[in-house]
């Protein structure tokens, strides 16, 4: 069932990285209820093209790999002939590595790898697709930051970091763009189940009924709570809104945030989900 009051996006063409994941798919079945057509941008071939089947004709499965500068140039063009334009943006596609231990042993190799996916993937696929919207006066780009990049996170100290870059680049292009027709935003999301965060399998049952501490709002989130609030901001009901990070997070970043702990959660010594608060 659509969410709201009719089609948000009635015509428009949306890219999606990450977009065969849990977020990301959630982003692509929610825009295609609103109208648009969509391009699902995903490294995992299988899923994209079993997600391409499933959501139809307005969805067109482009397989790359955007920590590349090449798979990137490839996207712009392959959607490009597709679909004529690009009207919304949403670098969605993201890496979170759990088990990684203080800042002097993070992996130099890994540094870089969380660097490419987390930041300089937004870099390039914005810098690709920006100047049609521009030449059109008109666009909306969503970057999928995270909960760690608007507070301290002890547990991936590199990750946060880049993250937060991520953050600081919603803000400062939004304003540079503010009267280009283009706007820039962005969501932090936290305690959401996806792939790589899968918490239905991560909490054990008998401390599910602590969600409720763990979260404000109550409960564990999904990819839809995500996709809603980003449809928000590709939508015209944001046009008032740009250079802004939106926690999605249920309230987890104005509540709290990480705890020590001796329970050895991923090697990290920190825990966002205490047992025994």
């Amino acid at each position: 069932m659509m969410d709201g009051a009719g089609p948000l996006l009635d015509g428009r063409v949306a890219v999606i990285t990450g977009g065969a994941g849990g977020i990301g798919g959630a982003t692509c079945r929610l825009f295609l209820e609103h109208g648009a057509r969509v391009a699902i941008v995903d490294n995992d071939e299988d899923r994209t093209l079993a997600l391409a089947e499933e959501l139809g004709a307005d969805a067109h499965p482009v397989i790359a790999d955007v920590t590349t500068q090449a798979d990137v140039d490839r996207v712009r063009d392959d959607v490009l002939a597709r679909f004529g334009q690009v009207d919304v943006l949403v670098n969605n596609a993201g890496h979170w590595i759990r088990g990684v231990k203080g800042f002097l042993e993070e992996d130099p190799e890994l540094c870089e790898q969380l660097h490419q996916i987390n930041f300089v993937h937004i870099v390039r696929m914005t810098q690709a697709l920006l100047p049609g919207m521009l030449e059109r006066q008109s666009g909306a780009i969503v970057n999928v930051s995270s909960v760690e990049g608007l507070r301290g996170y002890p547990a991936g100290i590199v990750y946060g970091a880049y993250k937060a870059a991520a953050v600081q680049l919603t803000r400062s292009l939004g304003v540079q763009l503010g009267n280009s027709g283009v706007r820039v935003n962005g969501i932090g999301p936290d305690v959401t189940n996806s792939l790589q965060v899968p918490y239905d399998k991560m909490v054990r049952d008998e401390h599910r009924h602590l969600w409720p501490v763990w979260v404000p709002v109550g409960r564990v989130g999904e990819g839809r709570d995500q996709a809603r609030v980003i449809l928000f901001l590709a939508s015209d009901l944001s046009a008032f809104v740009t250079g802004h990070t939106i926690p999605t997070d249920g309230g987890t970043a104005a509540a709290g945030g990480w705890f020590r702990s001796d329970s050895r959660w991923g090697g990290t010594g920190w825990t966002n989900r205490p047992i025994a608060p």
